[in-house]
């Protein structure tokens, strides 16, 4: 199956998603729990993603297809679950403000846009990337995971930098 058979699923589906978690981020699930537990765990699954990419390029580089193709689906596995996590956190529990002040704040600032920027834009870069790897294209995986990884490696280490920075100042 070549890419342009996947492209209306991967339009869609970079469109859907943000777009869901974006209005179930102002839906608020009454009179339950909240799930307070779940920042640092969806924090560790982030930081696990970001091993599991930098295991599965080495892979890669030693030649290593089946492995790095078994690491790559872990990694989307991980960050389906992550999604999930972070969304249910969300729908069941206030945001949290950063409380820190002058620098920290901006820095802080920076790398959350940041992040939530490029974890929209990743969406679509991960699903081109495996697309291509499913039509046996991998020339042109190869081109665009080399976009792909360094932007989804940020997204998954800035996400744990975000908890730390934030963490503080959950109740």
């Amino acid at each position: 199956m070549s890419e342009t058979k996947h492209k209306k699923l991967i339009i869609f589906i970079s469109i859907f998603l943000p777009v869901a978690v974006a209005a179930l981020f102002g839906i608020k699930i009454p009179n339950v729990e909240p799930l307070s537990f779940l920042p640092p765990i969806y924090a560790g699954i982030n930081g696990l993603t970001a091993i599991v990419l930098v295991l599965a390029v080495l892979a890669i580089k030693k030649g290593n297809r089946q492995l790095h193709e078994r690491l790559m689906k872990t990694c989307i596995g991980l960050s389906v679950l992550f999604l999930g996590m972070y969304i249910a956190y969300h729908m069941t529990s206030d945001s949290t403000s950063f409380g820190g002040e002058g620098v920290i704040k901006i820095i802080y600032f920076f790398i959350l846009i940041s992040h939530i920027v490029l974890s929209i834009a990743i969406i679509p870069l991960v699903l081109i990337t495996y697309s291509r790897t499913l039509s046996e294209e991998f020339d042109k995986h190869k081109k665009i995971a080399k976009i792909t990884f360094p932007i989804w490696l940020y997204v998954a280490v800035s996400g744990v930098v975000v908890y730390w920075m934030i963490s503080p100042y959950y109740l």
